[in-house]
């Protein structure tokens, strides 16, 4: 049904106009009475067997939200109707900023992808504590936290610490993200010695806590297995939970879409189906190479329960949706539960 009538509707419209359309209409519906349960019925997985433990957490299922679908934490309500395990909030930055000049998100359909350039367009990590204030689900909640694009790196420390102490009440683990490619800069803080440094001082404040929230760093798709060898050699030294891999590509080889058209939306991360098998190779890499294994959250590419799986064989612990679910819609976690429990994963 979903893309067969609603994607058709959906993609009449700019790809932001058709976010804000979803979930103003997904909203609607769980706000009437029942509507809720009925979206749980339709497409949560309801397998006991899907239940993890992970970096100390227990989740209902492997199937989550990847950030920047629910930048404000303003939808954990309705997402958590649709049965995913956990959801990631941001990227929340100390202060609100627009983000980028609009457009900065574009579909390439005949590869089912995304381009964006969204630049951490958020309302600041105030306005996230109040909505995350707000919430009745008890779904499982992760805080991915940047800096603001005016701070230079060399302060990047301190936007990373005020949002970890803000947001720490309030959600179940840290993303770091050092790996969007629309912030100037931010990629150079995945070089080892100011990453060492930026996770090291929120390990150090993560101590002070009479508990403390697993921190894991969201990485790149185009590092190199050398610099993936640094990540590996950081997450050791540092005892970070784990690692999300991974985030949109520069890259643009292999697309269907034609080069001009593509060469014509300009810069910003790649998502969905051509990132698959990068992300997937990182995540092996990692799990290969690492003395002691940590967590991975494998995202990127994830279309179908046969690419959900490949993830999770490769060595990834949980998975995340983002473009395969705007493509997809949401049965698609329903079909990737059931798939798991049939398969033992």
């Amino acid at each position: 049904m979903y893309k067969l009538f609603i994607r058709p509707v959906l993609f009449l419209f700019a790809p932001e106009q058709a976010h804000h359309i979803t979930t103003t209409l997904l909203k609607m519906i769980c706000s009437i009475p029942g509507g809720k349960l009925v979206f749980s019925l339709l497409f949560k997985p309801q397998y006991k067997s899907l239940e993890r433990e992970v970096f100390g957490v227990k989740f209902p299922n492997p199937i989550g939200l990847a950030a920047g679908f629910d930048k404000e934490a303003a939808f954990i309500d309705e997402f958590a109707s649709l049965g995913f395990g956990f959801i990631e909030i941001g990227t929340i930055t100390p202060k609100g900023q627009p983000g980028n000049p609009r457009p900065r998100l574009f579909r390439l359909r005949a590869d089912q992808a995304l381009i964006n350039r969204m630049g951490f367009n958020n309302e600041g990590v105030d306005h996230a504590v109040s909505m995350l204030s707000r919430r009745k689900s008890k779904v499982i909640v992760g805080g991915n936290i940047g800096k603001n694009k005016t701070t230079p790196n060399e302060d990047a420390v301190c936007d990373y610490e005020k949002c970890f102490e803000a947001l720490f009440d309030h959600v179940d683990y840290f993303a770091v993200n050092v790996s969007s490619p629309n912030t100037p800069n931010l990629r150079e803080l995945q070089e080892k010695e100011p990453l060492k440094k930026l996770l090291q001082s929120l390990q150090d404040l993560n101590a002070t806590k009479s508990h403390q929230k697993p921190i894991l760093l969201k990485i790149a798709p185009d590092l190199s297995n050398e610099q993936l060898d640094d990540i590996i050699e950081i997450v050791e030294e540092v005892k970070l939970a784990g690692v999300i891999a991974t985030n949109t590509t520069i890259a643009r080889h292999g697309l269907l879409t034609d080069p001009a058209q593509v060469s014509a939306l300009g810069n910003g991360g790649l998502s969905g189906k051509p990132v698959g098998d990068r992300s997937t190779a990182v995540i092996k890499y990692l799990k290969q190479n690492a003395k002691k294994p940590f967590p991975i959250i494998g995202v990127g590419g994830i279309d179908s329960p046969q690419d959900a799986l490949e993830k999770l064989a490769a060595g990834a612990s949980l998975i995340q949706l983002y473009t395969g679910f705007i493509y997809q819609g949401p049965s698609l976690i329903r079909r990737i539960g059931k798939y798991l429990a049939a398969h033992g994963a």
